[in-house]
């Protein structure tokens, strides 16, 4: 388990694969609204003018002290649904992010948001 407060200072740092492929950079967390965990975050990537922030399950994630290692490849985590770097993830695209990594998705019992970002 990862610790959001842990994860917010970590802004910046690279987000890498298993095998230690860089993917981005770290930007924001995104936790699970009906259990209070860390479940995604969204990572920075491209160039500089073209950059955008996709979307990495922390699904066995693990943390070092220069990096968080995910257990998603970098061609699945570059493929992933985006934001602009100014945006926002919308409530309606919350389930494709889920699919993406074919991960079960399903809104409160109310149809509140399943994903908040800290």
């Amino acid at each position: 388990m990862i610790a959001i407060e842990d994860l917010r200072d970590w802004r910046g740092t690279a987000v890498i694969t298993q095998d230690g492929a860089k993917i981005g950079s770290l930007e924001a967390v995104y936790f699970d609204t009906a259990t209070q965990e860390p479940a995604f975050v969204s990572v920075r990537v491209g160039l500089p003018l073209s950059a955008k922030l996709v979307f990495v399950p922390l699904t066995d994630a693990t943390v070092a002290p220069k990096h968080l290692r995910v257990s998603v490849d970098k061609k699945a985590a570059r493929a992933a649904p985006f934001i602009e770097l100014d945006g926002e993830l919308e409530a309606d695209a919350e389930a494709a992010v889920y699919a993406h990594y074919g991960m079960p998705y399903q809104t409160g019992s109310s149809g509140e948001r399943r994903l908040g970002r800290r």
